[in-house]
């Protein structure tokens, strides 16, 4: 019936109410491809492709899809021969009976009497804004004139070279550095296949504009050689123009003893030059420079430029970097056997691509079209077809380009993939029963190397104030370097390329290392912090090794959202969250936990893909320096951690202060802690984590487990020499109690040993260096004059070293010095409350601008709970104290700081969220 025809028309999508054309497309490539697919879907109809003959039995990809449909093609090899038309070819064409010629891109000359013979004419797509540089390499002379503008042309055709009138034209910003890769890439391939379908349409509709080109601006330029392609003498950046408007076909070359080198991945150099090794290049203005990030070449301006990639006349490719590397690591000469199996390879890289005619040793894998399932059909092949030779996916991407793929397999066939030795310089002592070796350079891209100014310090042992060894004194120079080393490996090196789940394999064998060196490990920390060496094995390395096999396991396991939205109807939406790493971030570590605090922060760090620049303390550098020798025994790559040791003025500060830093971790006092944030805010609004100061309140009421109460409470404040984030900073003890219980801890502490951290029956250890016992012993002089009771305690032990005894204050008020400061040492504050004052109490522990932990022993769980409640801190420990787990988030409120380390929370303060909305 009328009306259920009605109701069924009313359905079909909006473009069959759309005029539409019969369509001859002529021409070939992947743009033809996506052309002749676009129009199809669209409701035109293609009744020819004329196209080229297929090449080693491959055919062009516009004939695999029209053949695929169904739709008629033919494969004529030329259509004019002696500048006349093939008869027989143009009735061929004439046969379809095409409304409209329609050429993505051709490579063949069309005659006349077929451009003219349907109905509307025939179009033709141009890759630049005509009547600018008409003729077949028109991208390039957008990039060589230097135009501040590329686009593209959709032109009626007619008897002049690309002088017919526009029908319509779409233009895009030249970025500095664009190839004409990226500008294909990026504009001219996917908005040209949007444009020519919407001018078929202005066609079909007859909407379409014939305008005249004006002659006034026209250009043509034609297909440049090798022969002419060479850099002469300009400004830097008209060099720059050159290589990169070369870039690929026929390359822009240079002299260098005699050798034609080409030129690849050019790029404006701002900033300081890097330092390199010169190189003479003839006719140039003055020599160019091989630096670690490729050859810097110089304008007639003096200005710079970097090229990345040099090719010999033999067709061999390197990274420009490279080229004074001596040996066969740069370059490898091919055994007769290795070059039978580099062309089975090749073979295989064809199979693969098979939208390329023939593999170049300058082949892109993916730029070429290959995709993550052909990653491992490549490797499985390789390994079928080579011997065995064991490749990873990772080594796919890690060598996108044939002739580094060839190089990477080679070195791999030949057992010579493995990374440079490191050269340490240690520090040797006999201690501990064993010989323990300590780097004392600065770490930076993977190597160990003095400060850039030479400068030394000492590094001191508190259990008798002698010289372990002299450390290097970072400057800011090295801080730069270290950044820069950092920037690199994120954005270019392995790492940032590197599948996560590879990412937490290196993060799980550091872990093992860690743990293969922990007596060493806990040796070290117990000789520069004065750490119990019972206590650094379990706590300060054994929580460091569980730190890095926690995180290892969440590098796979970041994972985004997919968000309901609105819809923009009649079309379709879907929205979904991306967490991605920051880039290079800042670690900045305190000196009671060297080595563990290390791990909380650069754990999550790394686990969730960033690189990192961090600064030790100034007085325990040592273990963060053994740390980064075993990361390369890990094989984490060059430039991903970096360990600047030095002073917090000075490196520390210019991590603040550093533009290419993205983040700052940092643990510390909560003045400095300030100053960093204004300084971060300053710089580049970097992101920040704070860890700061406590003042953490321990509640004790009179229904507790006594016994559990003061060998806790004991803990709370004497672990780790008091030197601890966390310590009870002051104790409030039920009034009913309070003698029995300060009785009883005074009676403890007399047992406690107090001597050599190395001896395995030590309680207590010396304080971390010698300024830090003088600033405790003045704490306790403040609080005889205040009025408060000295129990027991409060002056340094009679031995060498920087000891000092465990300090009990009683009848400590609210008001007084050491009730409102943190100690950060082995100094028990405590107050007494009237019984049953729950909010009382609750009310004076929370009167503190601090608010890192906090604690409660009782046998009443409703109480506990109900103080815990209430409580103002970041942790709450029921009836224990210093139970931290690396599951478990840790940091604190108010002026204790904001972030968090630890668990699933920490790996949030080093990613950033990307919402992307797409509609279909």
């Amino acid at each position: 019936p009328p009306r259920r025809r009605t109701r069924s028309f009313r359905r079909l999508p909006n473009r069959y109410y759309q005029n539409k054309l019969r369509l001859a497309l002529i021409g070939q490539s992947l743009f033809g491809q996506e052309v002749y697919a676009n129009l199809q879907k669209q409701g035109h109809k293609v009744v020819g492709v004329f196209t080229v003959p297929d090449k080693d039995g491959k055919a062009d990809p516009l004939a695999v899809a029209a053949e695929k449909d169904g739709t008629p093609v033919f494969k004529f090899p030329r259509w004019r021969v002696k500048g006349k038309p093939i008869l027989e070819v143009v009735e061929t064409y004439k046969s379809v009976g095409a409304e409209l010629n329609v050429l993505p891109f051709c490579s063949q000359f069309i005659p006349m009497n077929v451009i003219d013979y349907p109905i509307h004419g025939s179009i033709i797509y141009h890759p630049s804004i005509l009547p600018l540089h008409r003729g077949a390499s028109a991208i390039n002379w957008t990039l060589i004139n230097g135009d501040k503008k590329a686009g593209f042309s959709i032109f009626w055709a007619d008897d002049g070279l690309d002088t017919g009138p526009i029908l319509l034209q779409r233009e895009c910003p030249v970025e500095p550095n664009d190839t004409v890769d990226t500008l294909y890439n990026r504009f001219l391939f996917p908005e040209g296949i949007k444009a020519m379908v919407e001018a078929v349409q202005l066609i079909a509709d007859g909407k379409a504009p014939r305008i005249p080109q004006p002659e006034e601006g026209a250009s043509y330029e034609g297909i440049q050689k090798k022969s002419n392609a060479k850099v002469n003498s300009q400004p830097a950046e008209a060099i720059h123009n050159w290589i990169r408007g070369h870039d690929k076909v026929p390359g822009a070359w240079i002299t260098i003893n005699g050798q034609v080198v080409t030129l690849y991945g050019s790029s404006l150099l701002s900033g300081t030059v890097p330092t390199g090794q010169a190189l003479e290049i003839e006719e140039a203005s003055q020599p160019g420079l091989i630096t670690n990030k490729g050859l810097v070449l110089y304008g007639l301006d003096a200005k710079a430029i970097l090229v990345k990639n040099l090719q010999f006349e033999d067709g061999k490719m390197i990274p420009a970097a490279k080229y004074f590397s001596t040996g066969e690591s740069s370059n490898l000469e091919l055994t007769e056997e290795e070059k039978k199996m580099a062309e089975d390879i090749r073979g295989i890289w064809k199979g693969i691509l098979s939208n390329i005619p023939k593999i170049e040793d300058t082949t892109d894998f993916f730029k070429s079209g290959a995709a993550s399932m052909d990653v491992v059909r490549l490797v499985e092949e390789i390994k079928q077809k080579c011997g065995g030779v064991q490749l990873q996916n990772e080594d796919v991407y890690m060598a996108t380009v044939f002739q580094d793929f060839i190089q990477m397999f080679v070195r791999k066939l030949r057992g010579e993939d493995t990374q440079e030795e490191l050269i340490v310089d240690y520090a040797t002592k006999d201690v501990n029963n064993m010989t323990v070796t300590m780097p004392y350079q600065c770490f930076i891209n993977g190597k160990f190397e003095d400060a850039e100014n030479g400068k030394m310090y000492d590094t001191i042992n508190p259990t008798d104030g002698s010289v372990i060894c002299k450390v290097s004194y970072a400057s800011v120079a090295d801080v730069d370097k270290a950044v820069a080393a950092a920037k690199e490996a994120f954005d270019s090196g392995p790492w940032g390329k590197m599948n996560p789940r590879d990412r937490g394999r290196l993060l799980y064998k550091l872990a093992d290392l860690m743990e293969d060196h922990q007596e060493e490990l806990a040796t070290i920390e117990a000789i520069d912090s004065g750490a119990v060496y019972t206590l650094a094995l379990k706590t300060h390395v054994g929580m460091s090794i569980q730190t890095f096999r926690y995180f290892a396991g969440w590098c796979d396991k970041i994972q985004g959202t997919t968000i309901p939205i609105n819809q923009a109807r009649p079309n379709h939406n879907l929205t979904f969250t991306k967490k991605e790493p920051l880039g290079v971030c800042a670690i900045v570590i305190p000196w009671n936990y060297p080595l563990m605090m290390l791990a909380w922060k650069s754990a999550a760090c790394l686990a969730a893909g960033n690189t990192l620049v961090l600064k030790p303390a100034q007085v325990t550098p040592l273990t963060a320096l053994k740390f980064a020798e075993l990361t390369v025994k890990a094989g984490i790559p060059k430039g991903v951690i970096n360990i600047v040791p030095g002073s917090g003025g000075l490196v520390g500060q210019r991590m603040a202060d550093h533009p290419d830093i993205r983040k700052l971790g940092f643990t510390g006092s909560t003045p400095i802690g300030k100053q960093i944030m204004k300084s971060c805010a300053v710089s580049n609004l970097k992101k920040v984590s704070l860890e700061l100061g406590g003042k953490s309140p321990l509640i004790i009421f009179n229904d507790c487990d006594m016994d559990k109460a003061v060998r806790m409470g004991m803990s709370s404040v004497f672990f780790n020499k008091g030197e601890n984030c966390i310590a009870a900073g002051r104790l409030f003890v039920e009034e009913s109690i309070h003698d029995e219980y300060i009785t009883r801890v005074v009676e403890e502490i007399k047992k406690m040993k107090i001597g050599d951290p190395l001896d395995r029956s030590t309680d207590h250890g010396p304080q971390n260096h010698k300024a830090h016992l003088e600033k405790l012993l003045e704490y306790c002089e403040v609080g005889k004059k205040e009025g408060a009771t000295l129990v027991y305690g409060g002056y340094q032990v009679d031995r060498p070293g920087f000891f000092m005894a465990p300090t009990v204050f009683t009848n400590v008020e609210d008001h007084m010095f050491i009730a409102k400061e943190e100690s950060f040492g082995p100094v028990m504050v405590v107050s007494k409350f009237k019984d049953g004052d729950i909010d009382g109490v609750l009310k004076r522990a929370n009167d503190t601008e601090f608010g890192l932990a906090s604690g409660v022993f009782t046998r009443d769980i409703n109480k506990a709970m109900y103080v815990s409640e209430r409580l103002e801190a970041g942790t709450v420990f029921i009836n224990t104290y210093n139970k931290t787990d690396v599951a478990s988030p840790f940091g604190g409120f108010k002026q204790s700081g904001f972030g968090k380390d630890l668990g699933e929370e920490a790996l949030h303060e080093y990613l950033r969220t990307k919402a992307v909305t797409v509609e279909y």
